[in-house]
């Protein structure tokens, strides 16, 4: 089993050398993070390490770089700092020594004379351990890799819970849009008069320093109801994953639904996601039911889309479109939820299929009011979901 403080502390002292800033205690903090998280795909090492590491965004080039290099090596670390007398990369290692030698005047750093903080090639125990570490770490994330474009749907429960670790931490980020309230601003927006001639009293009645102001932004509600009906049930523990990083991370209104809508934001707000998730689907009595889609938006309409919850927000149904009740109301419910909300995603799992078109009845009924239509059945292509809440 890979020495995980050790890989931790071997790449928080590559981090060093290539000049960030970093110390013992992130090196430790990383070290428990994969403790605890246990790393499980390259994408979610990456955002393991730039957790425990990155600190400021100035940072991230080279850390990118440095991760790489450590881990697929894919980078040198004197590319990395840019030393403008560092060797050529297709130069083998004994003549970038002899290279150095010739410019300093000094023989190139071996075994026993090597300057503080320059790791040299050795036979030691320690350095063995080290790429033993490394190597067992990256074979690890390099196994699962794969479950970053594996099918929700064909997952096994284990790999489910995998998954839903990243699937929970995903960057959701909100659309902004224009708030009710002002804010003072340097160069743009319109004239506040009112702070305008209070300024002026400064300046002998003379207005000579404009005061502007302009709307501030705020973000747009964010509202997920997913299908957990028998159709959707391989999709819906990993789908619960995301309402519960959604309602974390940004607020955000979850509801389920499969003969009834049921409203899981409390539930879906501890801390503990396997806690939350197990509530929530005892919540909801008619899971892996039936699949009644118009009447269960009619009650989020009527229940919580008339009260302000739907106005203006972006609204995400993860559904595969399977619609046992009256297709005629499922067409008027997405009218009404069209005019409320400032965008609908509509995910549907199916379509990954190239031979999938929406000719089910409620498909077919709701896509003149859907503006963004995507698959989202793999961790993958999550990111096509949460580029269209955040307007990409």
């Amino acid at each position: 089993m890979a020495d995980l403080a050790l890989v931790a502390a071997t790449f928080g002292d590559r981090l060093h050398q290539a000049g960030l800033s970093t110390t013992p205690e992130r090196s430790a903090r990383f070290a428990q993070m994969l403790d605890l998280i246990g790393p499980t795909t390259y994408h979610q090492l990456y955002w393991t390490a730039r957790l425990a590491f990155v600190i400021d965004l100035v940072m991230l080039e080279r850390f990118e770089a440095v991760f790489a290099e450590v881990f697929r090596g894919r980078v040198d670390v004197a590319d990395i700092v840019r030393n403008p007398n560092a060797p050529e990369r297709e130069n083998p290692p004994q003549a970038r020594g002899e290279d150095k030698q010739d410019r300093q005047g000094s023989p190139a750093p071996t075994e026993g004379n090597s300057p503080p903080g320059v790791t040299t090639p050795s036979t030691d125990t320690n350095d063995e351990d080290n790429d033993d570490g490394r190597e067992a770490l990256v074979a690890m994330a390099a196994e699962h890799d794969a479950l970053r474009t594996k099918a929700f749907g064909v997952c096994t429960p284990a790999e489910l819970e995998q998954l839903g670790h990243l699937i929970a931490r995903l960057p959701l980020v909100p659309p902004l849009r224009r708030g009710r309230r002002l804010r003072p601003h340097d160069h743009r927006g319109d004239i506040h008069w009112r702070a305008t001639l209070r300024q002026a009293h400064r300046t002998g009645g003379d207005p000579i320093h404009r005061q502007l102001r302009q709307p501030r932004r705020r973000p747009r509600r964010i509202v997920l109801i997913a299908d957990v009906s028998g159709s959707m049930e391989h999709y819906a523990r990993a789908y619960l994953y995301l309402l519960h990083g959604a309602v974390r991370a940004v607020g955000a209104e979850a509801f389920v639904f499969s003969t009834k809508l049921t409203r899981l934001t409390r539930l879906l707000g501890g801390r503990h996601p396997q806690l939350a998730l197990n509530k929530a689907m005892m919540s909801a009595s008619d899971w892996s039911g039936g699949t009644k889609i118009g009447e269960a938006l009619a009650a989020f309409n009527d229940g919580w889309g008339r009260r302000g919850v739907a106005r203006g927000a972006v609204i995400v149904i993860v559904s595969d479109g399977w619609d046992a009740g009256d297709v005629s109301i499922l067409a008027r419910e997405m009218e009404r939820l069209a005019r409320l909300a400032d965008r609908i995603i509509w995910v549907n799992p199916r379509r990954q299929n190239p031979k999938f078109q929406p000719l089910t009845g409620g498909m077919a009924a709701s896509l003149p009011f859907v503006d963004h239509f995507v698959s989202g059945h793999s961790l993958s292509h999550l990111d096509d979901v949460l580029a269209a809440i955040s307007g990409g």
